[in-house]
């Protein structure tokens, strides 16, 4: 995604609701100076690619972020580390580069990407073998 593309996406994040082309440029013109159709043009080429959709309200559009940044953000991660020729030297140059909150946050995810830890002192459910307990394995598998 390029500057300008980015600057737009921000805006269309940032308020979370379908927005104009107008909305768009006047919240934009107040940082930069920048024609209508210019972004008309990258509002279009951003459906196009699939990162807003559009509805249309009377001659003019709508658009909506189709993803949240974090998910573009996250992709930007996956693209860039799926093209390493050694994924993990390549995480540990970028672990190396995170900041410790940086480090922290990225504990907490993979924290709840693995989900809640079991306790270590609880053996599973079905660890008693049939010389422990013979009737169990016949009455267990219906024999």
């Amino acid at each position: 995604m390029g500057e300008l593309e980015d600057a737009v996406m921000t805006r269309v994040w940032k308020w979370n609701r379908p927005v104009t082309v107008r909305e768009v440029l006047e919240d934009l013109q107040q940082e930069r100076s920048i024609a209508y159709t210019t972004v008309m043009t990258v509002l279009d080429n951003l459906h196009q690619k699939g990162w807003v959709r559009r509805e249309a309200e009377g001659r003019a559009y709508r658009y909506e972020a189709v993803s949240t940044r974090a998910a573009y953000a996250a992709a930007l991660m996956n693209d860039a580390w799926s093209q390493s020729d050694n994924p993990a030297a390549a995480l540990v140059a970028f672990f190396g580069m995170m900041s410790e909150e940086q480090r922290l946050a990225l504990r907490d995810a993979v924290r709840i990407v693995e989900g809640p830890e079991t306790p270590e002192a609880a053996p599973p459910a079905a660890t008693h073998t049939a010389e422990e307990n013979p009737g169990s394995a016949a009455e267990g598998d219906g024999r």
